[in-house]
């Protein structure tokens, strides 16, 4: 066939090549090419008499479900887009993810339809809430009674049909919108790393909010490939579905490796099947490494990416990691994989700096999202008028083109393969009565590889209770953003202009290690 330019055309091209062969499985269900054409053909149909047009949005808010990727697949269809919801954020960020999406359909797993309906009059644009899955489930009812629609919006490669939401430096989410062209260009720049194609068997164990659930899947859909689906990212679970699934293509982040190091029985498995085991989203602490390289053998690849170009944009394959003479690279994230181009730039002047020299990462990609969802001016900051995006992340290239990940730019914190803006920590901590100032900070953590840390400055007069603290925190936030610990100071430092010196607060807590984001 011509080469594809929407995921629409995809499926039916798997349909009509393989339409017995599986397509997904989850649990005990697996669905054929053939299921999953006419399942997604009855979604279109569904949402269209729901009244649905091209550009309106839809959110699900679940654990890993295959419905999930089967409204995407229909919203690619007929030219709306799927707004998946981080389901580990606090409910006032979840109404505002669904507020800000405009999202006309809601649809919820089990585990939060009590705190749907808790939000419910927070939610005005939702014109109705779909159950999916357990007691109540409306989903197969709501599918099952529309016929199939083969009819397809004639979609443009720039159209948006996925919406991921990043953290946001202004301490709220931003909705990168992911289009058809920059998806494609992912599945095919990252399959000419690792071998995809009808007889692979992938593992879908990370969140679909998360590019390495909702992208990996989609790598998989484009080459034919065979998913196995996981609700949650069991260690146990996965490491068992490795082996009785045969399974040839992963992605996990470290802290679910370290976990999977802990499994008793671990090393007595068969993981022969594995062509290629991803990591990445968050630091890998080298005792991990080591542990993890002698689990999985010959197949590890660590990935470094970023929302914003639909996931992976540079790679360190197998050779990489167990190269004697080279072990200097196990802290770097590899070479801009084939379609991506990366260079470091001064981030104050955005010109090119010397090979070796530390600067600002900048990529250019086909991979590259379509923007902020309705935030035109953090889309003309990210992304310059040539089609580079400034990833926020500090770093340098070496003489043989390996990308070194050192710090980063706008402070984000990546905690466990999580996204943390220290601003969202701080706009909460910034309402408590007893509090005069604010900062957090990213501090290492063995198994997280860094965790937020608040520094704080009492009001006059005023008291601080630190466990009072993290009780407001845990009642506002998601509870991987919440600091862990929390320090009272009489000031923080400040420079001239009365910008908080982060750099001077995170000093102590680094001094010694070679920090790192992988």
């Amino acid at each position: 066939m011509s080469e594809p330019t929407d995921f629409t055309a995809i499926l039916a091209h798997w349909e009509a090549q393989q339409p017995d062969a599986i397509a997904i499985s989850f649990g005990t269900t697996h669905r054929t090419w053939a299921q999953l054409a006419d399942r997604v053909r009855r979604i279109a149909a569904a949402l269209r008499a729901a009244g649905l047009v091209p550009g309106d949005r839809i959110a699900v808010l679940d654990l890993n479900h295959p419905s999930c990727l089967e409204l995407t697949l229909a919203c690619a269809q007929i030219g709306t887009a799927n707004a998946v919801v981080n389901f580990r954020l606090a409910p006032p960020e979840i109404a505002y993810v669904i507020n800000d999406a405009k999202a006309r359909l809601l649809f919820v797993g089990p585990e939060f339809a009590g705190a749907v309906d808790k939000l419910r009059d927070q939610l005005p644009g939702v014109e109705r809430v779909i159950r999916i899955g357990g007691a109540d489930d409306e989903y197969e009812a709501w599918l099952a009674a529309h016929a199939p629609d083969a009819r397809a919006y004639p979609a443009a490669p720039g159209d948006c049909f996925v919406q991921l939401y990043t953290s946001g430096t202004t301490g709220f989410p931003k909705g990168a919108m992911l289009t058809h062209r920059g998806m494609l260009a992912h599945a095919r720049n990252v399959s000419a790393t690792q071998d995809f194609g009808p007889g692979a068997r992938v593992q879908v164990a990370m969140p679909l909010f998360h590019v390495g659930g909702t992208s990996y899947a989609l790598i998989a859909i484009s080459a034919g490939a065979r998913i196995h689906m996981m609700r949650l990212p069991d260690p146990a679970a996965a490491l068992a579905m490795l082996e009785a699934e045969k399974i040839t293509h992963t992605f996990y982040v470290p802290a679910l490796m370290a976990s999977m190091n802990q499994v008793p029985g671990a090393a007595d498995r068969d993981y022969s099947s594995l062509k290629a085991l991803s990591y990445g989203a968050s630091p890998m602490p080298l005792p991990v490494m080591r542990a993890s390289l002698k689990l999985f053998p010959g197949v590890m690849q660590q990935v470094y990416g970023m929302t914003e170009q639909c996931g992976v944009v540079s790679l360190l394959g197998p050779a990489d990691h167990v190269d004697p003479a080279a072990t200097h690279r196990l802290v770097s994230a590899g070479k801009a994989i084939p379609g991506v181009e990366i260079q470091i730039r001064d981030p104050a002047t955005g010109e090119p700096v010397a090979t070796g020299e530390p600067g600002e990462i900048w990529v250019r990609s086909e991979q590259i999202m379509g923007g902020y969802w309705g935030k035109p001016e953090a889309t003309a900051a990210t992304i310059t008028p040539d089609g580079w995006l400034r990833s926020g992340d500090g770093g340098h290239i070496d003489a043989d083109g390996y990308v070194y990940v050192t710090d980063r730019i706008k402070d984000m914190i990546i905690s466990g393969g999580e996204n943390i803006y220290p601003a969202e920590i701080e706009r909460v901590l910034a309402e408590h009565p007893a509090l005069q100032d604010v900062a957090v900070i990213g501090v290492p953590d063995e198994r997280w590889g860094e965790v937020p840390k608040a520094v704080v400055v009492a009001k006059q007069g005023a008291t601080v209770d630190t466990e009072q603290l993290l009780a407001w925190c845990r009642e506002r936030l998601a509870s991987f953003k919440c600091p862990k610990t929390i320090d009272v100071v009489a000031e923080l430092p400040r420079n001239p202009t009365g910008k908080i010196l982060k750099k001077d607060l995170r000093k102590p807590f680094w001094a010694g290690r070679e920090r790192q984001v992988v």
